[in-house]
């Protein structure tokens, strides 16, 4: 099993206090928003399965007033990023990959506060090293940021991608072809890395060894939207830092409701959890892992120019 043990961070959270005068979102759903006694809908996407994406599902308990949350669930990370850029959702709670991706190719997305840490995982069968899995096959996530710590493992230990046979498997057949004996190995996401764990796989690598560290997920919206709606991006922001800092807080009350709404093993979803470190902040060290990131993308040629700091984040939500 992991060597590290759940460390959830809570985030500092300051809720609206006073109600808000708010704008129309870019969902087209509220018309001219923003009236004594009207309510804004915020349309947030995110993905099912997997905990920490679960956040909009609460975000209701903790919206300010004159806000309400609509949660829309898609297939793909970069669906995310299309029905972000398209309007037809008005936040996400996905992957800083294909955000800094779509970044790079100058669609309208930032990146407003951090969701978790973590959910990573570098799985075979007793391989200690790198070196043990030469010439083998290992499952990725193509395109995702556990391919690019994979990358970049790789190429501290001295060796090129060319040493293995990487093969692209969708997230929801990783565990299975793991286990089937498919791939050799996988670098993968939760909760098919608790699956394969319990099936007796082992972690060849600490995943998060790398300087893009355990980045992974955050909360992203348009720069359209910031600019129409800064004082509904504000209480999204602020719904989320409330939410997030309860999760962290009270995993055995709302952990069950989860398993209800995707269904699945409990058992499971808690191994997926001690691998997440949920937040809501945006530290130095945290746009320093997005830099990082940023730059290792462009290395191994995911993306042809790696945006800047400024480009990737907007700090003043969560200031």
């Amino acid at each position: 099993m992991r060597s590290h043990s759940r460390r959830l961070l809570s985030a500092s959270v300051a809720v609206v206090a006073s109600a808000l005068v708010l704008t129309a979102c870019s969902s087209g759903d509220t018309g001219d928003a923003g009236g004594e006694g009207e309510t804004v809908t915020v349309k947030v996407g995110t993905l099912r399965g997997q905990p920490h994406f679960y956040q909009p599902f609460l975000y209701n308990e903790y919206a300010a007033d004159g806000v309400e949350f609509e949660v829309v669930t898609l297939d793909t990370t970069p669906a995310l990023s299309d029905a972000l850029v398209s309007g037809s959702i008005d936040f996400a709670i996905t992957g800083v990959t294909p955000t800094i991706s779509s970044i790079s190719q100058d669609r309208d997305l930032v990146l407003v506060a951090s969701a978790a840490d973590g959910g990573s995982g570098f799985i075979g069968n007793g391989e200690t090293s790198l070196a043990e899995l030469e010439g083998k096959q290992i499952g990725i996530v193509q395109g995702s940021a556990q391919e690019v710590a994979l990358r970049l493992l790789i190429d501290d230990a001295g060796m090129t991608p060319d040493d293995f046979e990487l093969t692209p498997i969708p997230v929801p057949e990783m565990a299975s072809a793991f286990t089937a004996g498919d791939v050799d190995a996988f670098m993968g996401v939760e909760i098919g890395v608790s699956i394969a764990e319990g099936a007796g796989g082992t972690e060849v690598v600490d995943p998060y060894s790398t300087a893009i560290g355990r980045v992974n997920i955050g909360l992203a919206t348009t720069g359209a939207f910031i600019e129409e709606n800064p004082e509904v991006a504000q209480a999204v922001v602020d719904t989320h830092a409330a939410t997030t800092a309860y999760m962290s807080e009270n995993i055995e009350e709302w952990l069950p409701a989860m398993v209800e709404e995707f269904g699945g093993d409990q058992d499971v979803f808690q191994s997926a959890l001690e691998n997440f470190w949920l937040r809501s902040d945006l530290s130095d060290e945290y746009v320093d892992q997005l830099v990082a990131l940023s730059n290792a993308m462009t290395d191994i040629q995911l993306i042809q120019t790696a945006p800047t700091a400024d480009e990737i984040v907007d700090r003043s939500f969560t200031e």
